[in-house]
């Protein structure tokens, strides 16, 4: 049993390593450069795409809370802002 099993256990082993050496000796051949690196490109965008939109919604979120918004999400006219906003010519305060 003990001999059957250490035999199981190299057979597996080894077969792990191959894989692992095919999946690495891939990676650098030039289409697999191509690829991760096409996939690098891809994670980049969607991450800028992800901080854009993110961002859209956090201004949106301030734009609104300063009261720049309308209700509907519509701009309203900006020609003077809230009272606690203005300045004043005295002070600039």
């Amino acid at each position: 049993m003990s001999r059957t099993l250490w035999f199981v256990a190299g057979a597996a082993t080894s077969a792990y390593a191959i894989t692992k050496a095919r999946r690495a000796a891939e990676a650098l051949t030039p289409e697999g450069m191509r690829d991760r690196l096409a996939g690098l490109s891809l994670c980049a965008q969607l991450f800028t795409d992800e901080v854009r939109s993110e961002a859209s919604g956090k201004e949106s979120d301030l734009r609104q809370r300063l009261g720049l918004l309308a209700d509907d999400g519509v701009a309203i006219d900006t020609g003077s802002a809230p009272p606690h906003l203005q300045l004043t010519r005295e002070g600039n305060t």
